[in-house]
């Protein structure tokens, strides 16, 4: 059975609610806008749902060169966020943030965009900004060609096959949509987990590679609608997806060159 892409999403402020897109240009660090703004706390780590839930019910939407950002009860508390020129960066404060074991010399946006993420999240915290001079390498023990991600967990791509959300859901008393588990690429065809048997394919003339099974922390346990926390699906991966301790969902991909993908591509295994 031919598979092809079905769902594209980019996350362009890190834990907060993804877009839908049809189309996108890929990057070196993945599709593009995707995760390169992120906030950080007073240390300068980066926040996460699995801090602060509240971050699931922020939505993000892009309007020609501002991000738009607003609560999703509460549509008229927004806030403009301009995506900054090449010429703008020069001027633009640099702080080392953390993501994870990285440290990177990331753009500060000015104290008003801070302020607003602060009383919205009731917690300090700075928006931040990968330009393209910073290069975050991926986990060395899976490179192939030095690859880089942006501000994502470790990897430019996520990706899930719909069959393999179609066969946890028939083992779920209530079905989950797939924004629980935060992909970039979602394909119909084939069989449940085929994505954890593709280490090599094409996609409109692009070439990538799986290489990482998504160990899944507490997000897709977190509601994206309401922000509250359930036990599912953990509970139910925990039975058939755990793997040295692990529970594995998704795989990590990585990017080989630059081009343009979109729904309805087909990808063609190598």
């Amino acid at each position: 059975m031919s598979l092809h892409i079905s769902q594209l999403f980019i996350y362009p402020i890190k834990s907060l609610g993804g877009i839908s897109v049809d189309s996108s240009p890929v990057t070196s660090t993945g599709l593009l806008y995707d995760r390169r703004w992120m906030l950080v706390d007073q240390r300068g780590r980066f926040i996460s749902q699995r801090e602060n839930a509240t971050l699931s019910l922020l939505r993000v939407q892009i309007r020609s060169s501002t991000l738009v950002v607003f609560h999703k009860d509460h549509p008229s508390t927004s806030i403009e966020i301009p995506i900054l020129e090449p010429v703008e960066l020069n001027s633009m404060v640099r702080a080392e943030v953390a993501i994870w074991d990285d440290l990177c010399n990331a753009i500060v946006y000015p104290q008003l965009y801070s302020d607003w993420f602060t009383r919205v999240l009731g917690a300090p915290c700075q928006l931040v900004y990968m330009d393209d001079s910073i290069r975050r390498e991926v986990d060395k023990s899976y490179a192939f060609r030095d690859e880089i991600t942006s501000f994502s967990d470790g990897f430019p791509l996520l990706m899930i096959g719909q069959t393999s959300l179609d066969d946890l859901n028939a083992r779920l008393a209530y079905p989950l949509p797939i924004n629980r588990f935060r992909p970039n690429i979602v394909f119909e065809g084939g069989y449940p987990f085929q994505e954890d048997a593709m280490p090599l394919f094409e996609i409109n003339g692009l070439e990538y590679r799986a290489v990482k099974p998504c160990a899944r922390c507490n997000i897709p346990t977190i509601d994206q609608e309401t922000g509250i926390n359930y036990e599912e699906p953990t509970k139910t991966l925990a039975s058939y997806r755990l793997k040295d301790k692990k529970i594995l969902f998704g795989q990590n991909v990585l990017v080989s060159s630059t081009g343009t993908i979109s729904v309805g591509d087909e990808i063609h295994l190598r």
